[in-house]
Order: structure tokens, then C-alpha cells, then sequence
């Protein structure tokens, strides 16, 4: 498999109070491609995700990335997995814990051996590409919420992934900071999974979407022509905002190359 590929075949996990959060998944992606995956809470979206680079092991079914398989119960193969796909969560204080910018993005490529003139040069390119160079010694939890977003997708990036997850990217962003990683995102050269309730999000940054709904994928296509059907987005209890429509001039971000 070609590098930054995704492949989930029959994915089945439970978590411990017994609810099952998935079943079955299947699930392929492209080098390049950028995919929403929506659904309504509870659909089993962030625990799908969780798969993709070990944080959560399968019941049943497999993951690779790559051509490499998703094993947490191999620690060499999955240092390897965690540096090609960089999750960003959905509140950015829970990746950033040390004292400065520059410190919290490079503790990744620290850990994977860089060091000197090699790990200054990792970490002014990822500040670079989120626009945060100016930022690299200040303290993390003195910048807006917006900016603490931008260099949590720094931290991921200084890893040199192939794939970028984020989950919820848009969640309390001001119109502002959600244009301006809205451009960030549309820049890089990476396979993107998006987990996102925000429809008009994923239809400016993703030319495919997928619907999970009860631990499944219950529907795959074009974002567009999933957010054009209706029915579809009202049986998985989806909603466009009021007035919002896939027929207006936005086009789908296309992935960066």
C-alpha cells in the first residue's frame, strides 16, 4: 500500500462498560484523499479514530497505514505508526503541557532522536506552516484558543506525518480563526480524516464524507452529494444550518500536492 493510504477492514471494539462503538467498520483511503466522517454523538466516529495510529486496540478486524499493521502489541512497528498519523484532538490543552511553543512542538521529533540544528528546523517549519512563527517562545496557555489549535496542529506536523486526524478542528473557533485553519488545512500535503459536526466544514475541506451512525459506515460518496440529500442527513439525525446550501459558489478544498 502506497504511503499515506488508510485501510480498515472489518473493525468490531466494545468498550469496557460493554457498549459497542463499532461494528464492522470498513474503510479505505487514498494517499492525498480528504475525508469527513460525520454522524450524529455516539456513532462511534473518535473511537474509530483512536484506531488509526494505536491509541485503542481492535476486538476483531485490522488497521494499516501504509502497508504497516496497527499493532500496539508491537512497540517498534507502532513508534513507526505514530509518526505517520498525527492525531490532533479536540481540545488542544490536552497536547500542550510545556512551558513554551517551541519546546511543546518539538518534544515529538525529539522523541524520535532529532536533535540541534535538525530539531530547530522541524520545528520552525511546522510553526511556519500553521503561521505561529512569531509565537515560538511564548507560553501556551497565554494564547487565544484559536492560536493554541494552530500549534497543536504544529506539534503533529513537526512529526512529518502522512495522515492528519483531527477530531472536531472547528469546535469554538471564532469566524476568523476557523477561516484561517480552514486555509491551513486546505495547504497541506497530507492524507486528512476529519471528524466533524460542522457540514459546511466538511464540505469546504473535503471532497469525500463518510456517515457513521450506530458503529457504522452507513454511507460513502461525494461530501457534496451526501450533504444535498435530506433524507439521508435527517435519518442520521445530521442538520446543514438554516440557509446553507451545497448548490451555492464554495467549492471542496482539493488536497494539496
Amino acid at each position: 500500500m502506497a504511503a499515506g493510504s488508510v485501510r480498515v477492514r472489518g473493525l468490531w471494539y466494545a468498550y469496557p462498560d460493554g457498549r459497542q462503538a463499532l461494528r464492522g467498520v470498513d474503510l479505505e483511503v487514498a494517499p492525498g484523499e480528504r475525508v469527513a466522517v460525520l454522524g450524529p454523538n455516539g456513532a462511534g466516529k473518535t473511537t474509530l479514530m483512536l484506531h488509526l495510529n494505536g491509541i485503542l486496540t481492535p476486538q476483531a478486524g485490522e488497521v494499516t497505514v501504509g502497508g504497516l499493521v496497527v499493532d500496539p502489541s508491537d512497540r517498534a512497528g507502532l513508534a513507526e505508526v505514530r509518526r505517520r498519523v498525527g492525531v490532533v484532538f479536540q481540545d488542544p490543552d490536552d497536547q500542550l503541557f510545556l512551558p513554551t511553543v517551541g519546546e511543546d512542538v518539538a518534544f515529538g521529533p525529539a522523541n524520535l532522536g532529532l536533535r540541534a540544528e535538525r530539531l530547530r528546523e522541524r520545528v520552525e517549519g511546522a510553526l511556519a506552516a500553521v503561521g505561529m512563527s512569531d509565537r515560538l517562545d511564548r507560553v501556551p496557555h497565554h494564547l487565544s484558543y484559536g492560536e493554541k489549535r494552530r500549534v497543536a496542529v504544529a506539534g503533529v506536523l513537526a512529526m512529518d506525518p502522512q495522515v492528519l486526524v483531527l477530531d472536531e478542528p472547528s469546535s469554538n473557533l471564532d469566524p476568523a480563526a476557523r477561516r484561517e485553519l480552514a486555509e491551513i488545512l486546505s495547504s497541506l500535503p497530507v492524507t486528512l480524516l476529519m471528524v466533524t459536526h460542522d457540514l459546511p466544514y466538511a464540505w469546504q475541506l473535503c471532497s469525500r464524507a463518510v456517515i457513521m451512525d450506530e458503529g457504522r459506515i452507513v454511507a460513502d460518496g461525494p461530501t457534496g452529494a451526501l450533504l444535498a440529500d435530506a433524507d439521508l442527513l435527517a435519518r442520521h439525525r445530521l442538520e446543514l444550518p438554516y440557509g446553507f446550501s451545497v448548490d451555492g459558489p464554495a467549492q471542496p478544498a482539493a488536497a494539496a500536492s
